[in-house]
């Protein structure tokens, strides 16, 4: 009976202590703050450099292809004359560094990271390589590591930053056919989660997203193994269906307020928050549900372990009028030259 009062004494002494932390969080003003976005020339990193750049930010955004950087500076541009593009592999410590000193010259400070780079490859695990593991945890944990690390002494000497990592679904529940994004993506939640608890003292607030499926055009550039025709197919129908997933224009929208807030985490889509809620509860559970449903997707064959991109992949089912609307969003965010 002691040890129970003694447990519960400690639990309201904690929920307190994290009660008077939370109660110093203030929403910020976005007008005027530089916003870093990697990731950011297309896809869901586009559409948040567009929603903070319309608040009044300052946008500065990384990607590895020159072309779609240029396009990309052309939409902000029509938003705002304050935007920085940067030619970066944010896997590489030393070009985030410099990314992150040249933002600070050109721009006076860094305000916000956004880390949103991201890599998809879709098929068995059986397919799957160790190069594929290892490019998901360099991009998924790496590169937000790196930029982390780079922003946080300028962020703790003034007491005051914002840092939001997109993680995702795949960052809670192991997904069948996503198994090396889902491994990469788990890194980074935890990487964003232990930060939050380190750096609130500081006024610095981390914000984890997961998102479920949404509608950012992105299937078309993702990689695809196996029966890679039967794998995007699949894949780019559901990433369509707007029941099941999210406009990623509400979704950069919803993602902008939780940084205002300094939210610790926000999880994305009606049907991600239940399929988190029960995996909470029923872990076992999910895992055999998603063993089920594992049986009706692509077995393993076609090209094995080559990879073909999702525009390499087309079939009579996709594209097709069921994905209408990613096709839309592919044109809208970039993701189609």
């Amino acid at each position: 009976m002691v040890h129970r009062n003694l447990t519960v004494s400690a639990g309201i002494v904690l929920g307190m202590a994290a009660s008077m932390l939370l109660g110093r969080r203030k929403p910020i003003s976005i007008r005027g703050k530089t916003v870093f976005v990697t990731g950011g020339s297309r896809g869901l990193g586009l559409l948040l450099a567009q929603e903070f750049a319309l608040r009044g930010a300052k946008i500065a955004i990384s990607a590895r292809d020159r072309s779609e950087l240029h396009r990309a500076e052309t939409q902000l541009l029509t938003i705002t004359d304050q935007v920085l593009t940067l030619e970066a592999d944010m896997t590489m410590r030393e070009e985030v560094e410099l990314a992150v000193h040249k933002i600070e010259q050109h721009f006076g400070s860094l305000d916000i990271l956004v880390n949103n780079a991201g890599t998809i490859c879709v098929g068995p695990v059986e397919t799957m390589t160790i190069d594929d593991y290892r490019n998901s945890i360099n991009t998924h944990f790496w590169g937000p590591y790196f930029a982390s690390m780079a922003v946080l002494p300028s962020f703790q000497r003034r007491r005051r930053g914002r840092i939001v990592n997109i993680s995702s679904i795949g960052g809670k529940i192991g997904v069948p056919h996503l198994v090396p994004y889902c491994v990469g993506k788990f890194a980074l939640t935890g990487f964003s989660e232990g930060m939050r608890s380190e750096l609130v003292k500081d006024n610095i607030y981390v914000t984890t997203v997961c998102p479920g499926l949404m509608r950012t055009g992105s299937p078309r550039n993702a990689s695809f193994k196996s029966n890679n025709e039967a794998e995007y197919a699949w894949f780019s129908i559901s990433d369509a269906l707007p029941v099941i997933s999210m406009s990623a224009k509400r979704a950069a929208r919803r993602i902008v307020n939780a940084c205002v807030r300094g939210e610790a985490e926000i999880v994305l889509s009606l049907p991600a928050k239940v399929a988190v809620k029960f995996h909470g509860l029923l872990p076992g559970t999910t895992t055999d549900v998603l063993g089920l449903m594992n049986v009706l997707l692509p077995p393993p064959g076609g090209i094995g372990s080559d990879v073909r991109t999702g525009k390499q992949s087309s079939s009579s089912a996709s594209p097709s009028w069921i994905t209408t609307l990613n096709e839309q969003a592919a044109q809208e965010n970039n993701q189609v030259p």
